[in-house]
């Protein structure tokens, strides 16, 4: 079974997303997003292979809890559903239930130092 494919993003704490999103724009060239963000197409612009993004969220977020991490990293996936059963087979810490959205697939796991990692499967076609 294939596992991860690529990083889907990385996400960071932040005591003031929006100005640390006007730095990444006006002193690296990031092409931050109204959201906050930044996506970087693999292959270049308008390419359909995938894409990472760079999103930093606010300081009291709790999309990492269970984690007291300042961030998480977004791993791209093949299956979500299986992967995660093999996860949970293998006595990994999965949390939570997945999610579906019109972004994908989502799904959770704690890594042996409490970190929690995203997986990600983007919608057909992504």
């Amino acid at each position: 079974m294939k596992r991860v494919t690529g990083i889907g993003g990385i996400f960071f704490k932040s005591a003031d997303p929006q100005a640390l999103s006007a730095w990444y724009r006006d002193h690296l060239g990031l092409d931050t997003a109204d959201w906050g963000g930044a996506i970087f197409p693999w292959g270049g612009e308008g390419s359909p292979a995938g894409m990472t993004l760079w999103s930093p969220f606010k300081q009291d977020t709790t999309y990492m809890a269970p984690s007291t991490a300042s961030f998480m990293i977004n791993f791209r996936v093949a299956d979500l559903e299986a992967l995660l059963a093999a996860l949970r087979e293998e006595g990994c810490n999965v949390v939570g239930d997945p999610q579906v959205s019109e972004q994908g697939k989502f799904g959770w796991v704690l890594d042996p130092e409490g970190n929690k990692i995203e997986l990600w499967e983007p919608p057909a076609g992504q």
